[in-house]
């Protein structure tokens, strides 16, 4: 078993949800059918890419922070308690900013 490399998995995380992002934006770029039923039906799939896209964004802003904390040094440690980060739980969650019991605490 490999140790655990957060940068990579921060810059796999970052490619992941990058791509993601783009592919879900080019989808709501393309142009709706005239056809009226067809184009209710691409508008509520409209409302799902939406909401992927908000949750891929999410991610970037995520693994950009985990980054800046990598950069920083404080990268693996709690923002609330600053007590350590699990690393199975890192392993997991490449951009956790909670340990398990402040995570479960609520943010």
């Amino acid at each position: 078993m490999t140790a655990f490399d957060p940068r990579a998995a921060l810059d796999a995380m970052l490619a992941e949800n990058g791509a993601r992002a783009n592919a879900i934006r080019e989808d709501l770029a393309r142009s709706h059918s005239p056809d009226f039923a067809e184009q209710a039906l691409q508008r509520q799939n409209d409302e799902v890419l939406e909401a992927l896209l908000a949750e891929s964004e999410a991610a970037l802003r995520l693994a950009g922070l985990a980054k800046l904390r990598l950069a920083e040094g404080t990268y693996g440690y709690c923002l609330r308690c600053g007590e350590p980060i699990q690393p199975a739980r890192l392993a997991i969650m490449p951009a956790a900013e909670y340990c398990l019991a402040c995570a479960d605490l609520g943010n």
